[in-house]
């Protein structure tokens, strides 16, 4: 019908920080705040949009963090992709609760509270319409979950990256303690990596920029950003060739 808009991306991945679900609190999941996310995530399926997410685990654990200095990385990484099982569950739990059907795929096997990530049966998942959530990372140390999104967008042939952040896009200095810092509306993939802009690591940018897969960071806690995203409009930084 006339005037109704359609999305442009028919799959996308989200990339969400542990960091995001600490909502207004200091440590652990803010239910609030998963509810929020919940909300807006179905706004994106009710779409017609297919829908992976990668969720981090800083808000319980980094093996990167201070509180894992002097652990062995291995261990470390592996009590950090933990974590995220647990974000992953409680995101699930808040869009079940929403009535979106959805599915924790995790690159450590532990069928009684997750699927094993098998790509093909993601995919199918999205097919069906339900939100894939992919946990533990990509099952390795040393790999961040930002590195993970970009490694299960490529295997699931999503058309974006959307990550959401604090901030509403790429700046060239941190905006919350540089209030003049300038913002980017849009980036070569060669530029934040000669500018070392902390968008994502330099593992997962080198591995969007080879498989020439848009990134678009935007500001997560706007209400109906997700939305107005995947309808078209310009929001946030559009990181591409």
């Amino acid at each position: 019908m006339p005037g109704i808009k359609k999305a442009i991306f028919g799959r996308i991945l989200l990339k969400l920080s542990g960091e995001a679900l600490l909502g207004e609190k200091t440590f652990g999941i803010d239910r609030t705040f998963t509810e929020y996310l919940a909300v807006e995530i179905k706004g994106v399926a009710d779409l017609g949009v297919q829908v992976g997410v990668v969720v981090g685990g800083g808000n319980i654990f980094r093996g990167v963090s201070d509180a894992a200095s002097g652990m062995d990385r291995v261990s470390a990484d592996h009590m950090g992709m933990l974590a995220t099982i647990i974000n992953a569950l409680a995101l699930q739990d808040a869009l079940e609760h929403e009535g979106v059907f959805t599915r924790v795929l995790s690159a450590i096997e532990m069928r009684e509270v997750a699927e094993p990530f098998i790509r093909r049966r993601a995919m199918r998942h999205m097919e069906k319409g339900r939100v894939a959530i992919f946990a533990a990372g990509t099952g390795n140390p040393y790999f961040s979950t930002d590195t993970a999104a970009a490694l299960r967008a490529m295997e699931i042939k999503a058309d974006v990256i959307l990550k959401g952040t604090k901030v509403d896009g790429i700046y060239d200095a941190d905006p919350v303690k540089h209030p003049r810092a300038k913002r980017f509306d849009r980036l070569t993939y060669l530029e934040v990596l000669q500018k070392g802009l902390k968008v994502m690591d330099t593992t997962a940018i080198s591995l969007c920029m080879d498989n020439h897969l848009p990134i678009v960071v935007y500001d997560l806690k706007r209400r109906g950003n997700l939305r107005r995203l995947v309808l078209g409009e310009r929001i946030g930084t559009l990181v591409k060739e």
